[in-house]
């Protein structure tokens, strides 16, 4: 069963941290073989959410504040580790961060930065692209905004 989890870096205990971090390595390091700067500090700034199986990351993301990375709130870092693949897992983490961002900033926009071949998904929430695609991290991605005015 998934425990899931808001929290900052300080409410983590370093364990946990290390897990979340090492969970974040595996999938966008490793398995994308993308070497770049993972921890780019603004993880300082986010709220964390954590789908926990245990003491083991399934699904993890973050969540920006607006004018953090953009004018808007965003989510970012978005993963389900290679065990929880296929399971709804992913979907059940991005829902929950939608419903927070609209507690937390009713009627505001949301702004990500997606893997190109993930657009699909993200249009099943109300995302729409807004930008021409674009390399990060030697990885195509595309602006998508959910408009919520």
């Amino acid at each position: 069963m998934i425990t899931w989890q808001w929290c900052t870096l300080d409410e983590l205990p370093a364990r946990r941290m290390y897990a979340v971090f090492a969970a974040r390595e595996a999938v966008f390091v490793v398995e994308q073989a993308c070497a770049y700067q993972e921890l780019d500090g603004l993880d300082l700034e986010a709220q964390h959410l954590v789908g926990w199986d245990g003491s083991e990351v399934a699904a993890y993301l973050r969540v920006l504040d607006p004018g953090t990375r953009f004018a808007e709130p965003s989510i970012g870092r978005i993963l389900t580790t290679s065990r929880f693949r296929g399971s709804g897992l992913g979907r059940e983490l991005v829902s929950l961060s939608l419903a927070r961002l609209d507690e937390r900033f009713p009627a505001r926009n949301v702004r990500i930065s997606a893997q190109a071949h993930l657009e699909r998904f993200y249009a099943s929430y109300g995302f729409a692209v807004v930008s021409e695609p674009y390399l990060e991290d030697g990885i195509p991605h595309v602006e998508m905004l959910r408009a919520r005015l």
